[in-house]
């Protein structure tokens, strides 16, 4: 069991340390700028900075991995607690409800070993969901940057078209700041990226903002903050109210599931230490019940803060403890320094955060790889666009087994080239099935067999005996690749091995795994003529001696 703060030493405890304070830096603005996403006050996102990000240090076995709010799960609890509009209960109470689910399901998944379900969701289709995500995010920051206000919970095509309608209404002051701080901002990550300009650009627009008053001429700003530390409640909802929640805190749990565990793995892997993906998703768990009863929203995976922190050299949870410890002195003594933060620099600050959650690069090297997959990500960016999140999130996992179904329906099978020579590597695979000399075929089928694919097995079979005229005396099936066999695979495999015995062709297995071979035999394709071999280079040896040099046809 990893202890907590592990990897801490006297030697690294002060760069940590102030890892920590720039974490602090990064977060505040932008945990301010996903509350608003979120349709929730500003206390509801420095309070996931607090008891649910000091939770999840102390618990997980990640070193590096930040826990925190982002764009996408901010979106999300919006666009589905929106969609909902659950009579009698407001917006924060049941993003508090949703956190508590969201954290209890985590809990559950961790509790059962679940961990490896995160391999589940591909990467085509995470990439197009965020993407979509972060295109409805994207939006909303734009309209916030240029002054105008859309109608809430709006479809976002509709809300494209309003904004392009209301193009009028913006304010120019507004736009003036915000394309500053994207300059800046932007700037900023180019030329001095461990430099918090997130923090700098909020600090210098909140002092122009006071000092020439642009508050009265326009431009809207964020306002009064309420001080304190955060208040811990259980969300008064009826049991009605709490079963709606259900679907949407059970989305937020499947995609806090697959980031998290993946990012947890690939910075492990990358820095040489090992994680606990089941113990990852409780502590995942337990920073959501935490976040949910402080009356805050659903926490995940933050990779913009965990890359910052990786750059800075943090090996450690101590920056994270270092961040709680500073959002609650801020709670406690410093709101009232934000109360005069322009509205539309946060949006720019939100807007340069989610650009990177788009996923225009990664679906670009998708579509080098792979068309078909590049094609999934896209029906998922649209899914989310059209169907909203929970819709999106259902497509995303019925394309998901449509390509899981598709390649296994459709395996790698093919003949394997046999040489003259008998000592000689038999691991060529040949396009077109060719018997060698003595009339013999080896067949390779790379999948288990089951009922999604012993068509493929039993038509390749065919095909490839049907116009042998007598070229081909026997099949070799090489099974070392076949790791199990239902019982329609077994059907179809039979009824090929009878029509190969009724084209007086002969049938052997190769290099059948022991623990498959009871298998075999209860679905009767071991019977009486089934010809059986260690090695395929023993079952050519062997059928060369037999049948020696073809027949004529």
């Amino acid at each position: 069991m990893r202890r907590p703060l592990a990897g801490l030493t006297r030697h690294n405890v002060l760069r940590e340390a102030l890892s920590g304070v720039t974490l602090l830096a990064i977060s505040v603005p932008l945990n301010i700028g996903y509350a608003q996403i979120a349709g929730l006050p500003v206390t509801a996102g420095l309070y996931a900075l607090v008891v649910p990000t000091l939770v999840y240090a102390l618990l997980v076995s990640s070193r590096q991995l930040v826990a925190s709010p982002d764009a996408a799960a901010a979106a999300l609890v919006f666009s589905s607690l929106t969609g909902l509009g659950i009579a009698g209960a407001d917006f924060p109470t049941m993003a508090a409800a949703q956190a508590i689910i969201c954290g209890l399901a985590l809990l559950f998944a961790s509790w059962l070993k679940l961990g490896f379900l995160a391999n589940f969701l591909s990467k085509p289709i995470l990439v197009g969901f965020v993407a979509g995500l972060a295109l409805e995010v994207l939006l909303s920051q734009i309209a916030k940057m240029l002054g105008i206000s859309l109608e809430s919970g709006g479809e976002f095509f509709e809300n494209i078209a309003s904004l392009i309608t209301r193009l009028g209404e913006t304010s120019a002051l507004s736009a003036v700041m915000a394309l500053a701080a994207l300059a800046l901002l932007l700037a900023g990550r180019r030329f001095a990226p461990k430099i918090p300009a997130a923090l700098v650009v909020l600090i210098v627009a909140t002092v122009v903002t006071v000092a020439f008053g642009l508050d009265e001429r326009g431009v809207a700003v964020l306002g009064s903050v309420p001080a304190g530390p955060p208040r811990f409640d259980l969300p008064s909802l009826s049991l009605s109210q709490w079963m709606a929640i259900i679907p949407s805190a059970l989305a937020l749990a499947l995609i806090t599931m697959a980031e998290g565990v993946l990012v947890s793995r690939s910075y492990a892997d990358l820095r040489g230490y090992r994680v606990n993906a089941d113990r990852d998703l409780a502590a995942f768990g337990a920073a959501n019940v935490a976040a949910g009863l402080s009356l805050s929203f659903a926490v995940g995976s933050s990779t913009s803060r965990t890359a910052a922190m990786d750059q800075l050299g943090s090996r450690t949870q101590l920056p994270s403890i270092v961040l709680a410890l500073g959002s609650l002195l801020l709670l406690l003594f410093g709101t009232g320094l934000l109360e005069g933060i322009p509205s539309p620099v946060i949006g720019a600050v939100v807007a340069v955060a989610v650009i990177r959650l788009l996923g225009v690069a990664e679906l670009r090297q998708i579509a080098r790889q792979s068309r078909y997959e590049a094609a999934i990500g896209g029906a998922c960016v649209l899914g989310v666009l059209i169907l909203g999140p929970i819709g999106g999130l259902l497509l995303a996992f019925v394309l998901s087994l449509v390509n899981l179904v598709r390649r296994a329906a459709h395996p790698e099978v093919g003949a394997l080239s046999i040489p003259a020579d008998p000592d000689a590597s038999l691991t060529d695979v040949t396009e077109d099935a060719q018997p060698d000399e003595a009339g013999t075929l080896v067949v390779r089928f790379a999948a288990p067999l089951f009922f999604g694919n012993g068509a493929t097995l039993a038509g390749y079979l065919d095909d490839a005996t049907r116009d042998s005229d007598g070229r081909i005396r026997t099949v070799v099936l090489d099974a070392e690749a076949i790791t199990d066999v239902d019982v329609t695979g077994a059907a179809a495999l039979r009824r090929a091995m009878d029509a190969l015995e009724a084209r007086g062709i002969g049938f052997s297995l190769s290099r059948l795994r022991p623990e498959l071979r009871a298998r075999f035999a209860r679905f009767g394709l071991l019977d009486e003529g089934v010809g059986e071999f260690a090695t395929t280079r023993e079952a050519v040896r062997v059928l060369r001696e037999r049948y020696g040099p073809p027949r004529d046809s």
